[in-house]
C-alpha cells in the first residue's frame, strides 16, 4: 500500500468538505485574557478569544498562578513518574481531598485529563463488573464512548436526555448489573440533562449512576460543584467525573465517589496505573482554583451577566443561536464552508477568535460557532462581536432569526 498517497487523499477530501481542522497559533498573556496574540507570517495580531473553555478566566487568577509558581520553586517541575512508582505527593493528596469535599464524596482520584478520567473509569467499570450493561446517552462525549467501547461491555444507547426511554431500556435489561452514563451540560448544544429524573430512574432499577460534569464544575452550584450540586442531587449520584482544565483553568481530570469505588478504579485502571502523574505544581494550582471558587460566586455571576447580555444583543441583531440554560452559546450556520469562512474573516478582519465547529464534532448540517462569554469580556467587546457577525450574516446571505 502507498501509505503517503492514502494519507494525502484523505486529507484532501477533508479540506474539500470544509471539515479540515486548522489550529490557530495563539499566545496567551497573563493578565490580558481574553486578549491574546495570534502569530502568523512573522507578525503578531491582537485578538479577543471567544471560544475558550477557560470559562471563568481562572488560569489568570493571582492565587492560581501564585500557587503554581511557588510549588515549582519548592518541588520542581515534574512528578517523577506514575504515582505507583514515584509515590503520592502531598499536593496530589490535598487536591483529592479538596475534590471529594467539593462533591460531598468520601474520596476522589486524579487523572491527567478529563478525557483520560472518563476513558479509564468507564473502561475499568465495564470490564471489571461481571455481566454489566452500560446505558449511554446517545450524545455522550467521545471519551465516554471510547471508554465504554474499550471495556467490551454490552452497551445500550438511550435517546438524548430522554429519561423515559432510559427507564424502558433499564427495565428490559432485567436483573443484570447496570451502569448509566450521562453528562450534565452537553458541550456543543449547551443543553442540561434532567438529572433528577435520570437519578430516580437509576435508583428504581438499582443502576450505578455516572455523571460527567466537566462543563459544569466551577460554573454551577453555590460552591462550584456542578449542576448536581445546584439541584441538590450530588449525594444521590454514585460517581461524579470532572475536569480541572476548563472552569478551573489548569489541566487534569478526576472522579469522585465512595472510598471503595475510587480505590477500585485506582487498583484496576491502566489509564491511572501506567500514566505519569500530574506535576505537583499543577495539583497545587488546581487546588487553589477550586478553593477560591468554593468561596467566591463573583466570577460565576459576572459570567452569567455576560451570557445574558450577548444573547440579548444577538437576538436584536437577528443572529440565530441555540436556546439553552447554560453558558454555551452555539451560533448556528449550518454549512461547513461558510462556517470556516466566517471564522477566518472574524479573525483576519475583526480580531475575533472563535473556532468553527464542524463534523464530526457536530452532525452535518448543524455547523456552528461555539461562543463562551466569560466574566472578563466587556460590553465594548460584545458589541464588536455582534457587529462583526451582523456584517458577515449579510455578506454570506445567511438567514436572520425572527424576533
Amino acid at each position: 500500500m502507498d501509505f503517503e498517497t492514502h494519507f494525502s487523499t484523505r486529507l484532501a477530501a477533508l479540506k474539500e468538505e470544509g471539515n479540515y481542522r486548522v489550529f490557530a497559533d495563539i499566545e496567551r498573556r497573563r493578565g490580558a485574557f481574553p486578549t491574546a496574540g495570534r502569530h502568523r507570517d512573522g507578525e503578531v495580531q491582537d485578538v479577543t478569544v471567544w471560544c475558550s473553555n477557560d470559562y471563568l478566566g481562572m488560569s489568570q487568577h493571582p492565587d492560581v498562578v501564585g500557587a503554581m509558581v511557588e510549588t515549582v520553586q519548592s518541588c520542581g517541575t515534574g512528578a517523577g513518574g506514575t504515582r505507583n512508582i514515584s509515590g503520592n505527593t502531598v499536593h496530589h493528596l490535598a487536591l483529592e481531598r479538596e475534590l471529594a469535599d467539593l462533591h460531598g464524596k468520601e474520596a476522589a482520584l486524579l487523572f491527567t485529563s478529563g478525557y483520560v478520567s472518563n476513558w479509564a473509569s468507564l473502561s475499568t467499570l465495564g470490564s471489571q463488573i461481571p455481566n454489566v450493561a452500560i446505558f449511554s446517552d446517545e450524545k455522550n462525549h467521545a471519551s465516554m464512548i471510547e471508554g465504554i467501547r474499550h471495556s467490551r461491555a454490552d452497551k445500550v444507547l438511550w435517546r438524548h436526555n430522554d429519561w423515559r426511554d432510559l427507564d424502558r431500556k433499564l427495565h428490559a435489561a432485567g436483573d443484570r448489573p447496570k451502569l448509566v452514563a450521562f453528562e450534565s451540560v452537553y458541550s456543543m448544544d449547551g443543553d442540561i440533562a434532567p438529572i433528577r429524573e435520570i437519578v430516580e430512574v437509576c435508583e428504581a432499577h438499582g443502576a450505578l449512576s455516572y455523571i460527567d460534569e466537566v462543563h459544569a464544575v466551577g460554573m454551577y452550584g453555590p460552591r462550584g460543584g456542578g449542576v448536581s450540586e445546584e439541584r441538590g442531587l450530588a449525594h444521590r449520584i454514585d460517581l461524579i467525573e470532572g475536569t480541572l482544565g476548563k472552569a478551573y483553568g489548569v489541566v487534569g481530570g478526576y472522579v469522585t465517589g465512595s472510598t471503595a469505588l475510587c480505590d477500585f478504579i485506582r487498583s484496576f485502571a491502566s489509564g491511572f496505573i501506567f500514566t505519569t502523574a500530574l506535576p505537583p505544581a499543577v495539583a497545587a494550582a488546581a487546588r487553589a482554583s477550586i478553593a477560591h471558587l468554593k468561596g467566591s460566586g463573583q466570577e460565576r455571576q459576572q459570567q452569567r451577566a455576560r451570557v445574558a447580555e450577548l444573547r440579548a444583543k444577538l437576538d436584536r441583531a437577528g443572529i440565530p443561536h441555540m436556546a439553552n440554560d447554560s453558558h454555551i452559546i452555539p451560533v448556528m450556520i449550518g454549512d461547513p464552508v461558510k462556517c470556516k469562512m466566517i471564522s477566518d474573516i472574524l479573525m483576519r478582519d475583526h480580531g475575533i477568535y472563535v473556532q468553527p465547529i464542524n463534523y464530526p464534532t457536530v452532525p452535518k448540517g448543524t455547523e456552528r460557532l461555539r461562543i463562551t462569554p466569560g466574566p472578563l469580556h466587556g460590553t465594548a467587546e460584545i458589541d464588536h462581536l455582534v457587529g462583526a457577525l451582523s456584517q458577515l450574516w449579510a455578506h454570506c446571505a445567511l438567514s436572520r432569526a425572527v424576533a
